[in-house]
């Protein structure tokens, strides 16, 4: 293994390119004759629509076209797909209502597209948006999850009766109930796990051309996988071939799930440059980031853990309503039901589970995945009630959980919901864990804490997720005459360090230097197929892929090596960036192999040139990244402001490609978790429907003093799914910090008799409680 060899500490190869400002972002793209839209968007939550009269904007200064639902209809534009395919518990297919790319008759949330404005410039299209006339006749609305679900509730499609959509069932409900009928101790909970903005650094952004001549779009876009953009745009909207519509990714400043979806304002772009014959920019502002892009979570929860007299789980029941929205995104019914509810077990040897979810419409933004999706939801249920458990039973919550780990010599072992977990020592993370947190040593400080006037809490949480696996990836790496060495690969980097990564293990397994590594990706032209970037699968499938190409590059220049040195293939060894006759010092570095492989005259007969690998990847199963997060916290009970003192992580993610990189994300994802679990919430007013929480100035993100410096270590233990015995690590920090710091917070306020409280726990909500449970202690 080299300097850049897998697991070293590489420097990321992109961040010069980066930091000096040399990036280059959808909104860096502009191209001759660019004009710029704007989009009017609805001021209401639920209205008809009884008359539009755009004329006065039609007639503004610059102006180029006014579109709107009427002009999508009469051009056939298609809805904005949700493509997967669920039925409800009776075998009934779910509520799929249109969602129009222009709201046609009817707006069902504040911020729902209504008009399309292109014009000369950007302020020109706003201005005139001002003058569109909308008559809307208002209409009742509901935004509450658990409300949207309460009979007599506002409709918000008539094919929905009670809003539902989707209502879906897991595990198996007798074999729960017999747990909870010989349980000895029943715990329950109700839980919400609160609605989150994504709020990446870069805003979503959109730039359509269109080529009369040749009858095909481009579209520049910030992106999570340009095939799937291009697949539901091309097939499901424009309703054209793929190989008319060319998507084209640059860099991208942060996904987090929501740029994966197919958005109208990409299919807007596209569509108004075909029909004002120039290209049209689309990049939102903050708000209008806040209003129209995916938001993630908003649950409410009802969960009951059935223990015996020994601290052992028996029986888990669980039942969920899962706020969708107004429409469906891309993935948004998959999300909350069959994405995540299988982490509902947790590490942990639960014999029998029952889950449902009811999944609802609502008069607000629609709900996709946000890092972690689904599976920071299911673990922040399993993980909040076992700790609610051990309250009740006087039990350590570190000693609840010991005796309930599935040990790591049960492995591969099969859960209740019918996941197969191919390793994992869980309470190795947790005792190592316990040790760098100094948990045995916590009662002491709590009591200085207490001298001090504060109230001081630590909590933990143990994680597992299910990710790394289907859909596959394809990756082709070929020397180049310039001895550059290129990787064509369908993922797409969201500022994770995929250059990187990829460099490194072809870096590594070929002994080339890094610098040398040219990694092509966002590019649906360039790259003929791809998956792109979700579910923790970049390099477990991405990178799988490309250790395979990297094989076979090997193998084929093992025959030209032999050819070349006149000996069998099997006695040729490669090591090092060297072919080598086995026993002897006769060798060929694989630079003189690539430059042999592009002259026909020095190749073996049949061979065609060149010295290029290319793999389809199939992942042969899931990885399961698992871990051990702990919390320890204090609270002023005067202002119920959380100060977090201390913070260790100790993960499992397999083999490490590069530890530094890793220990990026999974900070990346504590602070994303963190932010969840005590500032981060987007509220709608129950009245109006209208969302109060539209800017930072209303939207509390963490910021770098929010966070103490993270203790971070990892134990691997190889996964035994991927050839490379890596496990995914995006979204790990993202699910094991929010109960973590809730369990620390609920341990803080729990001499005051408090035994829940909901995220995020602000310091309005933490000084609340603190005053009700004054007011109680004074009433006993």
């Amino acid at each position: 293994m080299g300097r850049f060899g897998v697991g070293q500490s590489v420097r990321r190869t992109e961040d010069p390119r980066l930091l000096t400002g040399r990036g280059r972002y959808t909104d860096d793209v502009s191209l001759p004759g660019q004009v710029f839209g704007f989009v009017l968007r609805a001021p209401m939550a639920h209205a008809e629509i009884r008359a539009l009269d755009a004329s006065a904007a039609e007639a503004a200064p610059g102006v180029l076209a006014v579109l709107t639902g009427e002009h999508c209809a009469a051009d056939g534009l298609g809805n904005i797909p949700c493509p997967v395919e669920m039925q409800n518990r009776d075998g009934s297919p779910i509520v799929k209502p249109p969602r129009p790319v222009l709201a046609q008759g009817r707006v069902r949330f504040v911020g729902d597209p209504v008009a399309f404005v292109v014009a000369e410039t950007l302020d020109q299209a706003r201005d005139a948006a001002e003058l569109i006339a909308v008559d809307y006749e208002d209409l009742p609305a509901v935004t509450g999850t658990a409300e949207a679900a309460e009979p007599g509730a506002p409709q918000v499609w008539d094919q929905a009766p009670g809003n539902i959509c989707l209502e879906f069932e897991a595990g198996d409900r007798g074999a729960a109930d017999a747990g909870f009928a010989k349980a000895a101790h029943v715990a329950r909970l109700t839980l919400i796990n609160n609605r989150v903005a994504p709020a990446p650094l870069e805003p979503r952004a959109a730039l359509g051309a269109y080529d009369p001549t040749a009858e095909r779009y481009t579209l520049y876009t910030p992106s999570q996988g340009v095939h799937t953009i291009r697949s539901l745009l091309a097939g499901q909207v424009l309703k054209v071939a793929k190989d008319r519509l060319h998507v084209i990714t640059g860099d991208v400043g942060g996904g987090f799930g929501l740029k994966i979806f197919l958005y109208p304002e990409q299919a807007l772009v596209a569509w108004a440059a075909r029909r004002v014959g120039r290209p049209v920019k689309w990049t939102a502002d903050r708000s209008e980031g806040f209003l129209g892009d995916i938001h993630g979570r908003d649950h409410v929860t009802e969960a009951a853990l059935a223990l015996d007299g020994e601290g052992r789980f028996l029986a888990l029941k669980v039942s969920t309503i899962a706020n969708l929205g107004a429409y469906l995104s891309n993935y948004g019914p998959f999300i909350p039901s069959a994405a995540g509810i299988g982490m509902l077990c947790g590490s942990y040897t639960l014999p029998a589970v029952h889950a449902e979810v009811r999944g609802v419409f609502s008069n607000t933004c629609p709900l996709d995945a946000y890092r972690g999706a689904g599976r920071p939801e299911a673990n922040y249920v399993i993980e909040r009630i076992i700790d609610t458990a051990a309250h009740e039973l006087g039990l350590s919550p570190a000693e609840l959980r010991r005796r309930n780990f599935i040990s790591p010599e049960a492995m591969p072992f099969t859960t209740a919901l019918d996941l197969t977990y191919d390793s994992g020592a869980f309470e190795r993370n947790m005792e190592d864990a316990l040790r760098a947190a100094d948990w045995d040593g916590f009662e002491a400080r709590r009591q200085e804490a207490r001298r001090n006037g504060r109230l001081r809490g630590i909590g933990m949480s143990s994680y597992i997720e299910v990710c790394g696996g289907m859909p596959n990836e394809k990756a082709t790496v070929r020397f180049k005459d310039d001895r550059t060495v290129e990787l064509l690969i369908g993922s797409q980097s969201n500022g994770q360090g995929h250059e990187t990564a990829y460099a490194q293990l072809l870096a590594d397994r070929l002994g080339v230097d890094i610098d040398r590594i040219h990694v092509v990706q966002g590019d649906s032209d360039a790259i003929d197929y791809g998956s792109g970037t979700g579910g923790s699968r970049a390099v477990s499938v991405g990178g799988s892929a490309v250790h395979r190409a990297s094989e076979q590059i090997i193998d084929q220049g093992r025959e030209i090596a032999a050819h070349m040195l006149e000996a069998a293939p099997a006695d040729i060894e490669f090591g090092e960036g060297r072919f080598t006759i086995a026993g002897t010092d006769r060798t060929l570095t694989i630079d003189e192999v690539a430059a042999a492989a592009g002259d026909p005259a020095k190749l073996p007969d049949g061979m065609e040139p060149g010295l290029e690998g290319a793999v389809l990847h199939d992942p042969a199963g899931n990885t399961f990244p698992n871990g051990c997060h702990v919390c320890e916290l204090e609270i002023d009970p005067e202002t119920g402001e959380t100060t977090i003192q201390n913070y260790v992580v100790v993960d499992d993610f397999g083999v490490v490609i590069n530890p530094m990189l890793l220990e990026g994300q999974v900070h990346g994802g504590v602070a994303q978790g963190v932010g969840q679990a005590l500032m981060e919430l987007c509220v709608y007013e129950a009245e109006s429907g209208q969302l109060l929480t539209g800017s930072f100035m209303d939207y509390c993100m963490p910021r770098a003093d929010d966070l103490p410096k993270i203790d971070f270590a990892y134990n691997e233990v190889p996964c035994a799914n991927n050839p490379l015995g890596v496990k995914g690590s995006g979204e790990a920090g993202a699910i094991g910090a929010p109960p973590a710091v809730i369990n620390a917070v609920v341990d803080a306020l729990s001499p005051m008799g408090i035994k829940t409280i909901d995220m995020p726990a602000t310091p309005a909500r933490v000084w609340q409680a603190i005053q009700n449970a004054t007011l109680k202690e004074v009433a006993a």
